[in-house]
């Protein structure tokens, strides 16, 4: 596998752009189209708030014929807690896509991000999905990028090759989000292109298993937003046999790509919180079963405590290990063991003596990595937070104005 330029529009097929319809404010990029030039399998999966805007019973709708072509996105209104008029708007959003790119309106997939109950400016919106449609292009990709951004200060994107029977097949990506980020999901979208050949129940399979080590394995501040999605079209055009099978030899293959591809965005999200400046990486081994090693390690990147710890660079162990144990996982604390990067911070349960200075310098790295071994089994999760900083709570206290 190696890594490409091009993100969404690496893949064989696929057309991108982003264009400034000044949504929420001039002078930013906030609508795009992703197009694929061929008809596609494509899967999403969406947030579990039963508090959720238009476009994610839509999308749920429109997959249900397991194929997509298009997928248009705006920033600056999430176009959530709006009733029937955001209902209409979104279906309206898709309609007008498909119009002007000549496909099903069934075929097109909708993502919206920003204030939630606001009614959307479909002037606005219309102007801005016509300008996309219009000037789609290979070269569209980082525009797109950034029309979907919201709080991001950077964006989000991979690309990567490999082979799967003798062909190169490429798998590209987009994400947005900063803020709002939490397991199941998070106020995410990420939309992933490829031109493999996958079947769409396939393809739902593999991004659900993906997505389950990747997006829901981060935390910024706790918070699970109306709107998030990460959606995934498949193309064909690189030519391999047709995967419908995960277990395959080539779906295999495809699942780590795929795999990669997730987990590197989860990353770029989670150190790109709101405020944040170090990503946080929390390695869970040796648990007695994966549930608990899951639970465990989101429960600390989700700790406000540690998360303040880690930008004081304060060496509080014990914030780590009480993280733990509310989690809800059953073990045995006085068999726990904490690392700090190199530095062993507490043994069975009990604190050590450690060299402060030493500890601060781990605490000073980027990723900031906390490492707790359960000594009760074999497996093992990562997850990853960040820190929280004065600027948090700045961002987010006048995040409507």
């Amino acid at each position: 596998m190696k890594i490409i330029d091009g993100s969404v529009t690496a893949p064989q097929g696929f057309l991108a752009q982003g264009v400034e319809a000044v949504i929420k404010k001039a002078d930013k990029k906030d609508v795009a189209i992703i197009y694929s030039t061929h008809p596609a399998s494509a899967a999403g999966l969406f947030t579990t708030n039963i508090v959720r805007a238009a476009c994610v019973d839509i999308n749920r709708a429109h997959l249900e014929r397991g194929s997509a072509q298009a997928i248009v996105a705006n920033s600056g209104n999430a176009n959530a807690c709006t009733g029937q008029r955001g209902w209409n708007d979104t279906i309206e959003m898709a309609r007008l896509t498909g119009q002007l790119l000549g496909i099903d309106p069934h075929e097109v997939l909708v993502a919206s991000t920003g204030v939630i109950g606001v009614a959307m400016p479909m002037d606005r919106i219309e102007q801005g999905i016509r300008s996309a449609a219009a000037s789609l292009s290979r070269e569209g990709a980082n525009n797109a990028a950034q029309a979907i951004m919201t709080t991001d200060l950077v964006s989000k994107e991979i690309a990567v090759e490999i082979e799967i029977d003798g062909h190169p097949v490429r798998i590209g990506a987009i994400a947005k989000g900063s803020g709002m980020i939490h397991p199941n999901m998070a106020t995410m979208l990420s939309f992933i292109t490829t031109d493999a050949a996958v079947g769409s129940r396939c393809l739902h399979q593999m991004l659900a298993a993906s997505t389950r080590q990747s997006f829901n394995m981060i935390s910024v501040d706790r918070d699970t937003s109306t709107n998030d999605m990460v959606l995934i079209l498949a193309n064909g055009l690189a030519g391999n046999e047709c995967i419908d099978n995960p277990s395959s030899a080539a779906g295999k293959v495809f699942q780590q790509a795929l795999d990669f591809v997730c987990i590197s965005l989860a990353k770029m999200i989670a150190r790109d919180g709101e405020g944040a400046t170090r990503l946080i990486e929390v390695q869970v081994i040796n648990a007695d079963s994966q549930a608990t090693a899951r639970t465990v390690a989101r429960s600390i990147t989700a700790s406000n405590l540690t998360k303040a710890a880690v930008f004081g660079e304060d060496a509080n162990w014990g914030r780590i290990l009480a993280a733990a144990g509310y989690s809800g996982a059953q073990f045995d604390p006085s068999q726990v063991d904490i690392f700090l990067g190199g530095l062993q911070m507490a043994a069975n349960g009990m604190g050590l003596d450690f060299d402060e200075d030493r500890a601060r310098q781990e605490l000073h790295q980027d990723p900031v990595i906390i490492r707790v071994d359960m000594k009760a089994g074999q497996e093992r999760a990562t997850a990853w937070g960040c820190d929280l900083t004065y600027d948090y709570v700045r961002i987010n206290a006048a995040y409507r104005t």
